[in-house]
């Protein structure tokens, strides 16, 4: 027998969520198959069978695990599955098997014969009150997997007084029709959910933390991107977005202001010499915050190419503990999901966090013409920062200078 065991998703995290079985308990796998996946408070990491052989599952998904500990077993003595990589066939029961070939039950055996199902995914049916006659199954042989369950939908039956302690015998004295039905129901928090929401109280807490706002006209950037997107592409492999010009503004701003890429460490200020921009990416998962490292080296091209492959990552939970580790500032962009303004919360020890916004044709002074009114491409620009160790003129300074290099943006090729 092998040991399927908890490896290490990196330095200092000892505590992690066992995820959904790809295979139930008793089915055949092959070597380098993944099995399951686990979840730290910082990514996601798959766990893969080390060899051939009978999974034999020990822990059950949700279960909260140290590194180390033993989660399943191959018994990799088992016979193979002739023709096919099947489980081996599982005998039913001697109470169902004479049940369903006595006379009254041969021509309705369809009615009494229970649907194959792992015992993983059984025990996740109770749990959720879902019917398993309602499940089409996708595992080898039609048999009902954990994954097959999680994605079927759970219906409401029973009707609970608030505060009515629920369990399996809960009963109801009142049922729902299935039409308006006003089910309730309640999902167990992940791991990074669970670290992320610590992480914003604890920032609202320690932090006096402050935001000031700005706007920019993003009518050059608009008009460098549209003269320039199709050759951009072909010569450096990737789009050309608008978070090159942020980070290269960002980049500038933070060497004239480095407060705000500094940390707060007990009584002392830790300065950086390097800038690494961490990068919000939302997720099925919660917020990822992928790192841009030595962002201050990087060509606007490189900026786009690396935040493509981070936001790919992050959105095929591929993202490992070093992608999302470090990060000395933050950008978050609301305006990819309409946000037209907010005050983005600090991503600590971070003393600085920068919240881009939905861009609207708004009527505005024409700076060239005083007095003159024009429509234009207009982003408000949100900076949340920490007033410990930054001063309202150098947060509101950082500010303008983005707005400057946005609206200019020949001063972020030529460093000025």
């Amino acid at each position: 027998m092998i040991d399927i065991v908890i490896p290490s998703p990196g330095e200092s995290i000892t505590e992690v969520r066992l995820g959904a079985w790809k295979h139930g308990d008793g089915e055949w796998v092959e070597k380098d198959e993944v099995l399951t996946e686990i979840e730290s408070d910082k990514a996601t990491l798959e766990i893969l069978a080390t060899a051939s052989g009978v999974l034999k599952v020990s822990a059950q998904t949700g279960d909260d695990l140290k590194v180390g500990a033993v989660v399943a077993r191959i018994d990799e003595k088992a016979a193979r599955p002739a023709g096919s990589a099947q489980p081996p066939a599982q005998p039913a029961s001697t109470h169902s098997a004479t049940k369903a070939n006595t006379p009254a039950h041969k021509e309705n055996s369809a009615a009494v014969v229970e649907p194959k199902v792992t015992s993983v995914a059984r025990k996740m049916a109770v749990d959720k009150g879902v019917d398993l006659g309602t499940v089409e199954g996708s595992g080898p042989g039609g048999r009902i997997t954990k994954s097959d369950v999680e994605q079927a939908r759970t219906t409401p039956t029973k009707l609970v007084a608030p505060n009515a302690p629920t369990s399996p015998s809960t009963t109801s004295a009142q049922s729902l029709p299935a039409t308006g039905a006003r089910g309730m129901r309640r999902e167990r928090m992940t791991k990074l959910r669970q670290r992320i929401a610590e992480r914003l109280v604890s920032a609202k807490n320690t932090a006096a933390m402050l935001t000031t706002f700005n706007e920019a006209d993003m009518s050059q950037v608009m008009r460098l991107r549209a003269e320039h997107k199709e050759a951009f592409e072909k010569r450096h492999g990737t789009s050309l977005g608008f978070m090159g010009f942020f980070v290269k503004a960002v980049v500038g701003a933070l060497e004239k202001f480095p407060r705000l890429n500094a940390f707060i460490i007990a009584d002392e200020v830790e300065y950086h010499d390097f800038i690494d921009v961490s990068v919000a990416v939302g997720t099925d998962k919660g917020l990822m915050v992928p790192v841009l490292r030595n962002a201050n080296r990087l060509s606007i091209a490189e900026v786009e190419r690396n935040i493509r492959e981070l936001a790919m990552k992050a959105r095929d939970n591929k993202l490992t503990v070093d992608d999302m580790t470090g990060g000395t500032f933050t950008i978050t962009n609301g305006g990819v999901y309409g946000s037209l303004m907010s005050t983005p919360i600090l991503n600590p020890p971070q003393s600085g966090i920068l919240g881009m916004h939905a861009i609207k044709n708004r009527a505005v002074e024409d700076p060239k013409n005083p007095g003159q009114v024009v429509i234009r491409p207009m982003m408000y620009l949100a900076l949340s920062y920490d007033h410990r160790i930054v001063d309202g003129s150098e947060a509101v300074g950082f500010l303008v200078d983005i707005k400057n290099a946005i609206e200019n943006p020949e001063r972020l090729l030529l460093d000025v």
